[in-house]
């Protein structure tokens, strides 16, 4: 099969996909589908998407178009999470409010059968739309800093939740085709790579049960609608992030006699140049890793030497042991090199780690039952092999760490509509990268594969009894 660049996921930026020849296939799959000669599973598909398209026509458009024009920021999304929770509800599902923060469970019980989690996160950005949507949104929120932002979903987490409405009545509907309970998991504040965190914290596993499996899937600017893009063999569907704050002291003095203090922002330079060390001489080349100083604050007068340095780190790896050297050695050459100037013991650098999410890693055996699954449903054509081509992190992965014993499978769909990449490719405009103010996808082509393809998940996981 083909490989294609994996598409984004939330942070990454859209990624361009080599060719397109898969997508000129799907027309082909719809007259299969409609083909009398179709097999089962084929035909099965054909009356779950006929359902799902329905619904979209007659509920799940409008509920997108309400998401979008009234984002909330992270760990304040108390009107979605109501709206959520009415949804489900409504749905047929047991719903629980506020796990985690503003966190919504549903739980769908169909008798005997695995307890399978499908996540949803709901969570939208700080940023003014521009996208041209005749929905686009206007509102602003005032964040936890107390400053008013505007305020758009430009991320997709809409076209997520929306999704998971969909899977919930239709599962609901048709309580024939699947047997067991399926937990839909409202997520918060996957922006700021908390929410997972904290609905585990409050005890999502112990009062709702631990899954037998948990499933989700991302939007993907610059992966073509039409496409489900399942990681390849490594399994790797997200690096992991770490937000770590490094604030250097020294003894402020005239910039004119240097000797009389102890300069933080020559300290911090050598402690920025140090840190790139890390990834060039002590992590294995065949290991991808990434430490970036971002922001570098120091001082107010240009012939003032500050007794004060701050720094803002992100670090990202995909696997958890060179996570861990990554943050043992960033605080251990932060340290030192503040040694080497002289500065005393008890005004050592303090390395702070703010947030963070370990790696994203599908777990093998579900990956290959599921992908076998996806591709017995949709065609082979439809389910894209996809590389990893930046380190964009997903806090989904807290759900199916090693110390949960929840094996995972998260994948994403393609929500670019083909004449866009083939005018960004001709010359056009740039198809808007996640987290841009001009961010846009196909609502109905997300929302309706995805939902499709979480549905086909389930039905293989949790068959009739």
């Amino acid at each position: 099969m083909q490989r294609r660049p994996i598409a984004a996921l939330c942070p990454l930026p859209s990624v361009a996909f080599e060719g397109i020849l898969a997508i000129i296939r799907i027309s082909l799959l719809a007259a299969l589908l409609l083909s009398t000669s179709a097999t089962p599973a084929l035909a099965q598909d054909a009356e779950m998407s006929a359902a799902i398209e329905a619904d979209w026509d007659g509920h799940l458009a409008a509920l997108f178009e309400h998401f979008h024009r009234n984002p909330e920021l992270s760990f304040m999304e108390v009107k979605t999470a109501a709206r959520m929770a009415e949804e489900l509800r409504e749905a047929g599902a047991d719903v629980t409010e506020n796990v985690g923060g503003t966190g919504v469970v549903g739980m769908l019980r169909n008798g005997e059968g695995p307890l399978v989690m499908l996540r949803a996160d709901m969570d939208g950005l700080p940023l003014k739309e521009d996208s041209g949507l005749a929905y686009a949104s206007t509102v602003t929120q005032v964040d936890a800093d107390g400053v008013e932002y505007p305020v758009m979903h430009a991320c997709g987490h809409d076209s997520h939740i929306t999704a998971l409405v969909g899977i919930a009545r239709y599962l609901a509907a048709h309580t024939d085709k699947w047997s067991g309970t399926v937990m839909l998991v409202v997520q918060p504040a996957e922006e700021r790579l908390g929410g997972a965190r904290a609905m585990l914290e409050d005890g999502l596993y112990e009062r709702f049960g631990k899954p037998d499996y948990a499933l989700g899937f991302h939007s993907a600017a610059g992966a073509p609608v039409g496409t489900i893009n399942v990681p390849d063999s490594n399994n790797l569907f997200s690096s992991s992030s770490d937000a770590v704050d490094i604030v250097v002291h020294g003894v402020g003095a005239h910039g004119a006699y240097p000797h009389a203090g102890r300069d933080p922002v020559y300290i911090g330079a050598e402690i920025v140049t140090g840190l790139q060390s890390v990834v060039s001489r002590e992590v294995s080349p065949l290991q991808p890793s990434v430490i970036t100083v971002g922001m570098f604050n120091a001082g107010t007068k240009r012939n003032i030497i500050p007794d004060r340095a701050d720094l803002q780190l992100t670090v990202r790896s995909n696997d958890p042991a060179v996570r861990a050297q990554l943050l043992e050695a960033i605080e251990r050459v932060a340290v030192n090199t503040a040694r080497g100037h002289g500065i005393a013991e008890d005004m050592l650098p303090e390395v702070i780690r703010q947030y963070g999410t370990p790696p994203g890693i599908n777990n093998d055996a579900l990956a290959r039952r599921l992908d076998a699954a996806l591709r017995g449903a949709f065609d082979e054509e439809t389910v894209v092999v996809t590389k990893q081509s930046g380190m964009g992190a997903e806090d989904f992965a807290y759900f199916i760490t090693e110390e949960t014993g929840v094996p995972g499978y998260f994948f994403s769909i393609g929500s670019t509509p083909l004449e866009d990449i083939e005018a960004a490719a001709n010359g056009g405009p740039a198809v808007p990268s996640h987290h841009s103010p001009f961010f846009r996808i196909d609502g109905e082509a997300t929302v309706t594969l995805g939902a499709k393809a979480l549905i086909t998940a389930v039905m293989d996981l949790a068959p009739p009894q």
